[in-house]
């Protein structure tokens, strides 16, 4: 439940912008001002003493500040965006993981991050930490892969078909499953007087992916139907434990989830019961990644696994929840005004056309998606020597130096975003320029992703969901009220 989301329209999404002319930077950002014109400046902070350093600055993350306290006390004491520190996992168990990092904390520093001439992607979704391939079949699939990889062009391609593929059954399977899904929490408050949205959420998207993106009805299979989001769950949380805060009692959590990486054999059970599931139904899927792009079976179903689980799967299952909660505790008339957007554009029917026109919808999706990111850290490692700016200096890096951006706090720069703090539901609307500075998928709103970069393959199908997402639910409802896991009360349309 904590990462990203890989994958990009076909026939029925609005056509991206065109890529660049360059093969390795394909994306669209406001021009950065040539190093010149900035001062030099050496890199401040440090990574301290060698096992002490790491430890201390792994025990603030974690326990004593927080991953945002911890960046912000940082740029705070070096009065700069970009310095020296460590990030988690570190000493004492993970002794061949480097936490020594670069970190880039402002919108133009941090752009640095997609530029495929200066930085590499091998290995580093998660920093200098990288989970078992055990738990993708013994292959590094497309998100551990560079873009100078020949496998990556492949992988990227085939993921990119996968949607395309996929895209005259999005909309009908997506509106089909949230049907099911609001319908099973307005029977659970005719019960109780709040229902818990997260479970029918998870088996809402996942259900409805594993339609799309396999081209196979989980409910073929009783167990994968009932328990396949949650086999999913098991999957990425054992991967990622040792870099994420969870908040339970301390030192318990520093202890048993960030001391050690877990082992694959904890869920291999799982795990193969999804790699069945799709080799025995996703036969059209496999056969495109064979023949189109000259993928083994085995290499497709686990990228088709990790797209499903970790890329979309994951991804939805961190971002959803918080546009939720944003729409259901709003108090200053949000639920109106998009009760009164949603119908009276777009017509009789949802689609991605539809929701097109719905400009405030749309604000809200890309500014929930500004302040909540479902990939909080994004890392990069230097390819070549480079200068980097920020928006008041510049500084040297070189090549192999890892560069880690915290994406809350770089979506809060506060010299692009007025108030940046505070949630305005019509910023994107009122001011559509700032959309190149919103980073959520690997690169900026503005972007196109292609086999060249990294930016995420559904870019666009990930915030065209949202805003179907919202259209639906406020065309079936007046209002809802609720909090980040429960609906308390909805008042439905007349």
């Amino acid at each position: 439940m904590f990462v990203v989301m890989s994958i990009s329209p076909g026939m029925s999404f609005p056509s991206p912008p065109s890529p660049s002319s360059s093969s390795s930077s394909p994306l669209t950002s406001p021009p950065l001002p040539p190093p010149a014109s900035l001062p030099l400046r050496t890199i401040p902070g440090s990574h301290g003493w060698p096992l002490i350093g790491p430890l201390s600055d792994r025990l603030d993350y974690f326990w004593f500040q927080g991953p945002e306290t911890f960046f912000k006390k940082r740029i705070d004491k070096y009065k700069s965006t970009l310095f020296r520190t460590n990030v988690p996992p570190s000493f004492p168990f993970f002794w061949n993981v480097n936490p020594n990092v670069v970190t880039v904390l402002d919108c133009k520093s941090f752009s640095h991050l997609f530029d495929m001439d200066l930085v590499e992607k091998k290995n580093v979704l998660v920093g200098d930490f990288m989970p078992s391939v055990k738990f993708t079949g013994d292959i590094r699939v497309g998100a551990y892969l560079d873009t100078a990889e020949p496998q990556h062009s492949k992988v990227k391609n085939f993921a990119m078909e996968i949607l395309k593929k996929s895209s005259k059954l999005w909309v009908p399977e997506l509106l089909t499953d949230l049907s099911t899904m609001w319908d099973t929490i307005e029977t659970e408050l005719s019960k109780n007087s709040s229902a818990s949205y997260l479970i029918p959420l998870q088996q809402f998207i996942f259900s409805f992916l594993t339609k799309c993106l396999v081209g196979a009805d989980p409910s073929t299979s009783p167990e994968i139907a009932n328990s396949g989001y949650a086999m999913l769950d098991r999957w990425l949380a054992l991967q990622l434990l040792p870099t994420v805060k969870i908040g339970i009692l301390q030192p318990l959590e520093e202890i048993f989830l960030h001391s050690f990486a877990y082992p694959f054999f904890l869920v291999s059970g799982d795990y193969r019961k999804l790699y069945k599931f799709v080799k025995q139904n996703g036969k059209e899927v496999l056969e495109i990644g064979k023949y189109e792009f000259g993928l083994s079976e085995e290499e497709s179903i686990h990228n088709l696994l990790f797209v499903l689980g970790f890329n979309a799967f994951g991804g939805f299952s961190v971002f959803l929840p918080s546009l939720i909660s944003t729409i259901a505790s709003d108090t200053t008339g949000l639920q109106q005004r998009i009760v009164k957007e949603v119908r009276s554009k777009g017509g009789s029917t949802l689609s991605f056309d539809s929701v097109k026109e719905m400009e405030l919808v749309q604000s809200v999706v890309y500014e929930t998606l500004r302040l909540n990111p479902p990939v909080p850290l994004q890392y990069a490692r230097a390819r070549k020597d480079f200068q980097i700016s920020t928006h008041d200096s510049v500084h040297d890096i070189k090549k192999g130096e890892l560069l880690c951006g915290y994406q809350p706090l770089v979506m809060k720069d506060p010299k692009i975003f007025d108030e940046p703090d505070s949630f305005k539901p019509d910023r994107f609307k009122d001011n559509k320029e700032l959309l190149s500075y919103l980073y959520w998928s690997n690169g900026p709103q503005t972007g196109s992703p292609t086999a060249s970069n990294k930016q995420c393959a559904a870019k666009d199908y990930v915030t065209l969901t949202a805003c179907l997402f919202v259209a639906y639910l406020f065309r079936r409802y007046d209002s809802i009220t609720g909090s980040s896991t429960s609906i308390t009360a909805v008042e439905k349309a007349e």
